[in-house]
């Protein structure tokens, strides 16, 4: 569960750390991007809650830093936020760089059960388990037993999922634009008869918002 830093930037008074470790769960090396508020770096022993950010279609980890910016608000409330990436990058399966809305950088948050892509494309437990096990090891000053989630579009989607499977996971959820009901729309329609057949429907409706909410 090693990470390398490869930058570290001043932001706001905190730290923003853009990193890297070898995924299990995914069979490649995964990018992620961590934002340590002032509270946390400029006293190591106290511990900051943490609010993880899942992003949309295509997006990689510098999105959500660069474009939604989340940091400044982080900084005064003393919140760390972690921005995973989208999907495995790299695995060289056939058709998985063909659109923009399957395969690289459109995991969907889901552990794909149908071959090839079950070989690596298991982004539920990436940032279920993997991910933030790796955080809390390598940061001490984030706080594992308060974590909340939030995201947008397709990362909507996996925020709201996600907490509603793993509720004592999360102190709360958010979601902005989700994709909420991704059986009936052409997006999760195509992600899901991809990444799990078109006939199991039993396994869509279990990361579907619509339905695990009814």
């Amino acid at each position: 569960m090693a990470v390398t830093t490869k930058a570290t930037i001043a932001s706001f008074g905190g730290k923003l750390l853009k990193c890297s470790h070898n995924a299990s769960t995914t069979s490649c090396e995964m990018a992620f991007n961590l934002y340590l508020p002032p509270q946390a770096t400029l006293n190591p022993l106290r511990k900051v809650p943490l609010l993880i950010y899942l992003a949309g279609l295509t997006c990689t980890p510098d999105n959500g830093t660069e474009k939604g910016f989340f940091q400044h608000a982080a900084s005064q409330k003393g919140i760390a936020v972690l921005y995973p990436d989208t999907s495995p990058r790299g695995l060289n399966i056939q058709g998985e760089d063909d659109s923009y809305d399957f395969g690289t950088g459109a995991g969907f948050y889901v552990d794909a059960t149908r071959e090839p892509w079950s070989k690596g494309y298991n982004m539920y437990s990436y940032i279920t388990a993997e991910l933030p096990q790796t955080v809390f090891s390598n940061f001490d000053q984030v706080d594992g037993s308060r974590v909340s989630i939030f995201g947008h579009s397709m990362g909507g989607h996996g925020a709201l999922t996600l907490f509603l499977k793993n509720p004592s996971k999360y102190r709360s959820v958010s979601a902005f634009a989700p994709i909420a009901n991704p059986s009936n729309c052409d997006w999760g329609r195509k992600a899901f008869g991809g990444y799990f057949g078109a006939d199991d429907k039993a396994k869509w409706a279990e990361h579907d918002a619509t339905e695990l909410v009814k």
